[in-house]
């Protein structure tokens, strides 16, 4: 295979995870007896330019034209992107006058947060069901994966954009040069170009392996975005650390003709990453070793716990936990239920293992001993909103970055 971004044909694979089923693809009631597909999920180190990546691609047509992960569904991303909004309205002065452009803008959560400042917005969005819910909402979203064809749309009726976003979009892209191609026009030469992604080093760091799945065919360090923007005439003038999905990049980019300086936040990170070993295959395969530890002793545990006789069941049906039920082979057999805040996920079951998804109502019709948090990413908010049951006994596991238990 090529590197996804250089096309580098010198990839090094340092972790396998097996075969699993595509995480957001929930199966309903009426469908479990159907075939449903296995993709291997090995992850491999490009050695030119140090991107981290998948080895099989899945078509996005098959993930993202019904989607069921909506960013609304939790008040911690809500308050993230009003403060997003926020933070770049102010910093880019924007107003009436300004046009921002989402790319791959769910449900139009952050989008709602610049409309509060007056800003002229509008979304692109590949899933019909986002689409149809962020226009009837007032947000203004266009149906398609974002390309030249999507631009020319957005230049005839908006304009030229002074801010375009892409928050865990990178991530979900094969071909990230096509989204980046369309800068050229759609956005204006003083405009910047924003976009969050997870972070490789808060993954290691936390141990949080299950942010590997098939929508995520890259995971990225800010060294191999550096050489990457240079090819269409951009560079990176600033970078944040934000605390979203784990640990988040938060990249700001502008074309060599725009007029913000060059933050020292970009050197220092880039420098960090050199002394934690970002070019070096043997911090991966350190890495590929630490999973195997993670996941032998989350087994052990809830393995001991149901030898006890305990009733275990999980909380929340984020993509990752597709990766960390299949990785470790959690089934029906550990798990009663899994319950899940999302409308659209409950009723249906886990991919492969089919799991039953149900409302936080079943937690008082079948109370259980211990509830594993698999959307671990917002365990504050689920162990506060909760607490009644913490009260009644009932105990929390946290997976990562060690398993723990909370009384």
């Amino acid at each position: 295979m090529a590197c996804r971004i250089c096309e580098g044909t010198d990839i090094k694979t340092f972790l396998s995870l097996g075969s699993t089923g595509l995480a957001n693809n929930l199966p309903a009631k009426e469908d479990l007896d159907k075939e449903e597909a296995y993709f291997p999920l090995d992850v491999a180190l490009c050695e030119n330019c140090k991107l981290v990546q998948l080895t099989c691609v899945v078509p996005p047509e098959l993930m993202f034209k019904n989607y069921l992960y909506v960013t609304s569904t939790t008040q911690t991303f809500r308050d993230h992107f009003r403060a997003m909004a926020d933070h770049l309205t102010k910093m880019f002065q924007l107003n009436e006058n300004s046009t921002v452009v989402d790319i791959g803008s769910n449900d139009g959560l952050l989008l709602k947060g610049f409309q509060k400042h007056g800003v002229q917005v509008v979304g692109v969005e590949p899933a019909d069901n986002l689409v149809e819910l962020a226009n009837k909402e007032g947000v203004p979203t266009l149906n398609g994966f974002h390309d030249q064809a999507i631009a020319d749309q957005i230049l005839a009726k908006y304009g030229k954009a002074d801010v375009i976003t892409a928050n865990n979009v990178f991530a979900h892209t094969d071909d990230i040069s096509k989204i980046v191609k369309t800068f050229d026009t759609l956005l204006k030469d003083n405009g910047v170009f924003v976009f969050e992604a997870h972070y490789l080093f808060s993954m290691m760091d936390k141990m949080t392996f299950d942010a590997i799945y098939h929508e995520h065919v890259s995971y990225y360090s800010l060294t191999p975005f550096v050489h990457f923007f240079k090819r269409f005439g951009m560079n990176i003038f600033r970078v944040e650390k934000v605390a979203s999905h784990g640990g988040s990049l938060r990249v700001f980019v502008q074309k060599d003709v725009g007029n913000h300086a060059i933050d020292s936040s970009v050197q220092i990170m880039l420098e960090d990453e050199e002394k934690r070993g970002v070019k070096d295959y043997a911090t991966y395969e350190n890495f590929a070793q630490k999973v195997t530890a993670v996941k032998d002793k989350v087994v052990n545990i809830l393995q001991q716990l149901k030898k006890e006789g305990k009733t275990i069941v999980g909380y929340g049906v984020p993509a990752k936990a597709t990766t960390l039920l299949t990785f470790c082979g959690i089934g029906k057999e550990t798990f009663d239920y899994i319950v899940d805040d999302n409308p659209l996920k409950q009723g249906r079951y886990t991919p492969i293992e089919h799991i039953p998804i149900v409302p936080s109502t079943q937690l008082d019709e079948q109370k259980p001993d211990y509830i594993v948090i698999l959307a671990w990413n917002f365990a504050e908010e689920i162990i506060k909103k909760l607490g009644k049951y913490k009260e009644q006994g009932v105990k929390f596991i946290i997976p990562f970055p060690e398993p723990k238990v909370i009384e």
